[in-house]
């Protein structure tokens, strides 16, 4: 019995004849528990992909960054935990997760390609121990793992790392306020917290020059 595949995977596998090979894919690569050498995989990551499904059923996709070996901690061999950090205030993936806890975890080092993907059930909470390992974390997610299985290299393009973004936090360092909070068309909406940062980093500023920033790939955006 398939752990992953339905009807209609298999009508795709029948029509192109890789029933085999799917069902040899999965017994080899597919595992429940997160390996040494998974973990550590994990853990060095500074970004992933994570799916999850909103109110009305539609799947979503959301980058997730952090610093490198400080950022996914893989608690046991059948979980791990991440945190959320200051975002634009939606919390659209912490909502999903709290009202539809399936999830999909995507990492990738595109350095020395290679990939492992998670499927698993997330809870979301302010009150999670693990809180205090994170400075700045608002939130803390624990996924139970349910699959984990590392795909080939093959289609992953080659990237080198320039730096880390400037607002990672991190322990030696204070955190910049987002530059798009400085922008005049949320200062209305800002909480109090926010205003006095965006008063030290120098006032706000237009949406055009922000745009200008982020159009040209300038790390003030």
């Amino acid at each position: 019995m398939s752990r992953l595949y339905g009807d209609t995977h298999r009508a795709f596998q029948d029509q192109f004849d890789s029933r085999q090979m799917a069902d040899r894919v999965e017994e080899l690569a597919v595992v429940t528990k997160i390996s040494d050498d998974a973990a550590a995989f994990i853990e060095q990551r500074d970004m992933f992909f994570l799916s999850t499904v909103d109110h009305q059923g539609r799947p979503t996709v959301s980058y997730k960054g952090g610093e490198a070996g400080h950022f996914v901690h893989v608690v046991d061999e059948n979980t791990l935990a991440f945190p959320s950090f200051d975002g634009n205030g939606m919390f659209y993936s912490m909502g999903n997760i709290d009202g539809q806890a399936e999830v999909g975890l995507l990492f990738i080092d595109f350095e020395k390609p290679h990939r492992i993907r998670v499927q698993g059930k997330a809870s979301v909470s302010a009150d999670d121990p693990l809180l205090s390992h994170w400075k700045e974390a608002q939130l803390v997610v624990r996924v139970t793992v349910f699959e984990l299985w590392q795909n080939c290299p093959r289609y992953i393009h080659r990237y080198q790392k320039v730096k880390d973004s400037r607002y990672v936090p991190k322990a030696e360092c204070e955190t910049q306020v987002a530059t798009w909070k400085r922008v005049n068309e949320v200062s209305d909406v800002l909480n109090d917290k926010e205003r006095q940062q965006v008063e030290a980093a120098g006032g706000n500023i237009s949406i055009d020059e922000w745009m200008g920033y982020v159009q040209s790939g300038d790390e003030k955006a």
